[in-house]
């Protein structure tokens, strides 16, 4: 059956890619996120799925990705089962509008410090009825062969994870008029920047940290949103936050992990060099 240029045929719609780190919040787990910085390779998808992380978050917010080489990065995760999350600058929402186009299965927008902000970010990224996504043709995670459109936006809202980041305690005041906006799934605290923006900047086991994640946590419940933890590294205070609710948690980036490897092997090799002996 010839079908007209630009549309295909019914029997050729493939399947959605399923979000996994999203089955995963909802089934209650902990889902981590493998941070992308400086790699561009489309082996890092890859090596996320080998060390058993469930999401990458590429980073265009402090990374120097083009849009490009993020959704080349997303394109390649799709078939790993590693969920590629983009985190945009603040206002860049049409670049979020373009990499979920491209393959991204979520986005994370940071320095969110209200309610009216966080509307703005589901309605730029949820299909009517929900949101004013555009349909911008066959979309990459349907491998370009999507059912109807009217399907497939439904079915695109249900997989699309739509993080805001709060990292201002003007936003942890607002925590939970955020939580109760339709179509934010996780709200995810910035750790680095809430403690710098309260003067205590690095100090993330402080009591007013800890304070703020309680805040998070409750509103997080009780509008059923998942808790995220970003720019915590440290195990104790990881597995407090943890304990307390975080489900969407960064578990580091490409270069600190690669710094922190490289370190530790060269200080064994460094151990057992042999003494050079000289006249």
């Amino acid at each position: 059956m010839i079908t007209p240029f630009g549309s295909i045929g019914r029997e050729n719609d493939m399947p959605i890619t399923h979000n996994t780190a999203l089955c995963k919040l909802r089934d209650g787990g902990l889902a981590l996120g493998f941070g992308v910085h400086h790699l561009r390779s489309t082996a890092t998808p890859m090596l996320a799925k080998a060390a058993g992380y469930d999401w990458l978050f590429i980073d265009t917010e402090h990374g120097a990705h083009t849009i490009q080489e993020a959704t080349q990065l997303c394109l390649a995760a799709l078939p790993t089962g590693v969920a590629p999350i983009v985190r945009v600058c603040r206002d860049a929402l049409d670049e979020g509008t373009r990499a979920l186009d491209n393959g991204a299965l979520g986005i994370v927008v940071p320095h969110v410090d209200t309610a009216e902000h966080a509307q703005r970010i589901a309605a730029a990224f949820r299909f009517p009825p929900l949101g004013h996504r555009s349909w911008g043709g066959p979309p990459a995670i349907y491998g370009f062969q999507p059912p109807p459109v009217a399907q497939a936006q439904e079915e695109i809202n249900r997989e699309i994870l739509v993080c805001a980041m709060l990292e201002t305690p003007q936003a942890i005041d607002n925590a939970d008029a955020i939580a109760a906006v339709d179509g934010i799934d996780s709200l995810m605290i910035g750790t680095s920047d809430l403690s710098a923006e309260m003067g205590i900047s690095g100090q993330i086991g402080h009591e007013r940290i800890q304070v703020a994640y309680g805040k998070l946590a409750e509103a997080c419940r009780r509008h059923g949103k998942f808790m995220g933890m970003g720019g915590v590294y440290d195990e104790q205070w990881a597995s407090r936050y943890i304990a307390m609710g975080a489900r969407l948690a960064l578990g580091g980036s490409d270069h600190a992990m690669l710094l922190a490897a490289a370190s530790a092997r060269l200080k064994f090799l460094r151990s057992v060099e042999p003494k050079v002996k000289r006249d």
